[in-house]
């Protein structure tokens, strides 16, 4: 089943109101996945200065202590840890810390990068995870999040959602994929790593791959639907960008709220209802394989 959300900020002034919205929408998804939860969030300084590179990972227990030690030629390295995850930030370039994090901690898997993204993830109630991640008090321009009921893999910290293979990108799913095996062949061919047997990094490695290649994200989710089949509701985003498309006949839910100060989208419009502005926002259930995108 699964539950998904997203918040596209346009208003500045609402910034300092990313993290506690987002997480009043996640709650309400709770019913609709409580294995597990994830989160994206776009621009908190508090875990990601301006100019700094960003690692999300799962680090199996290393303490901040162990991973400084680990990283000893990593200038001015800023840990955050909650739960499962650790972000790291640096004044390097992104490159930099991805190798130094590779090299440093291999058994590390690393599960967002960028310039702009800290990644989330973890297993138990989305409440409880929320809380976790510290999300009430995030700051930033976007967010997405996405609670699971597993069907396809394990319920594990790694095969949760979001996904994030490419650089301040993400992908959040409902549904299944059901030539998922097919595709994840195709791209180990063409030699595209996977991190887990979650029908949904498939999808997120399409995407990434297309965008890689100078697609923009409408182009990239035209060609998902072009070449997947199942049933999906996906939203992805980037670092300047908030995508949304639906499977042909649009079998799982999704519903589209707009402003002048913000776009969000969730499974259910009792995500939405909170939200500053609500009773003006144009509401609308997204047409079957359309793509909706939008721009920072």
């Amino acid at each position: 089943m699964c539950g998904i959300v997203g918040l596209h900020l346009r208003d500045p002034k609402l910034y300092p109101q990313l993290g506690r919205l987002l997480e009043a929408m996640i709650i309400q998804m709770s019913e609709r996945g409580p294995d597990s939860a994830g989160v994206a969030v776009y621009g908190d300084r508090r875990v990601c200065p301006a100019g700094h590179a960003v690692v999300s990972v799962l680090a199996h227990g290393a303490t901040a202590q162990d991973i400084r030690a680990s990283l000893p030629d990593i200038p001015e390295l800023h840990i955050t840890q909650a739960g499962a995850t650790t972000v790291l930030a640096a004044p390097v370039r992104t490159a930099g810390l991805l190798d130094a994090v590779r090299t440093g901690l291999p058994a590390a898997l690393i599960v967002g990068s960028g310039t702009d993204l800290a990644v989330y993830k973890g297993t138990g109630s989305p409440r409880g995870l929320a809380a976790t991640y510290h999300l009430a008090s995030a700051q930033g321009w976007q967010g997405l999040g996405h609670t699971r009921m597993a069907t396809e893999s394990a319920v594990t910290p790694q095969g949760c959602h979001p996904f994030s293979v490419g650089p301040d990108q993400c992908l959040v799913h409902n549904g299944s994929f059901s030539n998922h095996a097919t595709i994840r062949r195709d791209l180990r061919d063409a030699g595209v790593a996977f991190d887990s047997e979650n029908d949904s990094e498939v999808g997120a490695r399409f995407v990434a791959r297309r965008l890689a290649q100078g697609e923009d994200l409408e182009k990239a989710l035209r060609a998902l639907c072009e070449t997947f089949d199942g049933f999906y509701t996906l939203l992805v985003t980037s670092a300047d960008g908030f995508a949304v498309v639906r499977d042909a006949i649009a079998c799982k839910p999704a519903v589209i709220a707009e402003t002048a100060a913000w776009v969000a989208m969730a499974s259910e419009y009792r995500a939405l209802a909170g939200l500053p502005g609500i009773a003006d926002a144009r509401i609308f259930e997204p047409e079957p394989e359309r793509v909706y995108a939008w721009r920072r």
